[in-house]
């Protein structure tokens, strides 16, 4: 693709780099307002685990697409916060389960309110049709890269 065809996708490429951006750097904020001490990346973490409940670090470090080391690190900052907690899997005694503490529910939930309502403010403006399709190509375009 040359020219005039490509130009769909280098302004794919400009807004996205734009979002991911500001995401990241919303991220930042939302894990400090949780605790003053999360790392950023570790915010995504206790999204996975309050929509999924608990699961196995390796299973963690495939949805993300991570190392085990580096999620073996994560999680356990996370659970040095007290945000999340090990226990033995029923299935295999071997492993894990890892999932939200009452305090990293209850501290994660608020903070998602308030994002959700930093959302809501910034598209007052569109129909409840757009936001359902803006997440639809959203979800469309995060199962491409699993």
């Amino acid at each position: 693709m040359h020219g005039s065809e490509d130009q769909e996708f280098l302004a794919l490429e400009r807004e996205l780099s734009v979002f991911l951006r500001r995401a990241r750097a919303s991220s930042g904020e939302m894990a400090r307002a949780l605790h003053p001490e999360l790392e950023p990346a570790a915010y995504g973490l206790l999204v996975r685990l309050e929509a999924a409940g608990r699961q196995r670090a390796t299973e963690l470090a495939a949805y993300f697409g991570v190392g085990k080391a580096t999620m073996s690190r994560q999680l356990r900052a996370l659970e040095l916060l007290g945000l999340v907690a090990r226990e033995p899997d029923p299935a295999d005694g071997r492993a894990f389960l890892v999932g939200l503490t009452d305090e990293g529910r209850d501290r994660f939930l608020r903070v998602r309110g308030a994002r959700r309502e930093q959302y809501m403010r910034k598209l007052a403006d569109w129909d409840r049709g757009e936001v359902a399709e803006l997440a639809r190509l959203l979800r469309q375009l995060n199962s491409g890269e699993e």
